[in-house]
């Protein structure tokens, strides 16, 4: 066979569905109902502060962003997470996460708990290592961060004050 019998290969790409919605279109906060800020912490960690991570060959800052791209373009349109703050001498990050429905308080808990331990845990600790910042107690729960939220109530009119 000839080296350019698929050279003409470009005519007959076809794109999946949503893979190119995702590119062309950024993060707009009106098109979610609700936003919280997260604050994720190690569960039960071995590691004092974020700069002792580079022990265990992990590039944090990467690792968060390979993360929270994987997750936009998994649920885009439904979820989006923004990290907000990351700091070397301390062992929290903090997050955005903003969802397309309206999520009421009775029901915010139970929401974010099962987004941390259904889809953004698992990414971390198999798919990063990060389960070698938790002790031996977090590993046998299966368990990799503490967290705290707080549903984030922006306001136009302090803006434009």
């Amino acid at each position: 066979m000839s080296n350019c019998f698929f050279a003409d290969y470009k005519k007959f790409i076809v794109i999946p569905k949503g893979e190119e919605k995702f590119s062309e279109k950024g993060f707009d906060p009106n098109e979610f109902a609700s936003h919280f800020i997260l604050t994720l912490s190690i569960f039960d960690p071995v590691i004092s502060s974020w700069a002792e991570a580079s022990k265990h060959d992990i590039e944090v800052q990467k690792s968060i962003e390979h993360v929270l791209d994987s997750f936009n373009h998994r649920n885009h349109g439904v979820y989006h997470l923004k990290l907000l703050e990351l700091e070397k001498d301390k062992l929290y990050f903090v997050l955005a996460l903003s969802i397309k429905d309206k999520i009421e308080p009775k029901q915010a808990e139970f929401e974010i708990s099962s987004i941390i331990d259904k889809m953004i845990s698992n990414p971390f600790y198999i798919g990063q290592s990060w389960y070698k910042f938790t002790s031996e107690k977090g590993r046998v729960e299966r368990k990799l961060f503490s967290f705290s939220f707080k549903e984030y109530a922006y306001n136009l009119v302090t803006e434009n004050s």
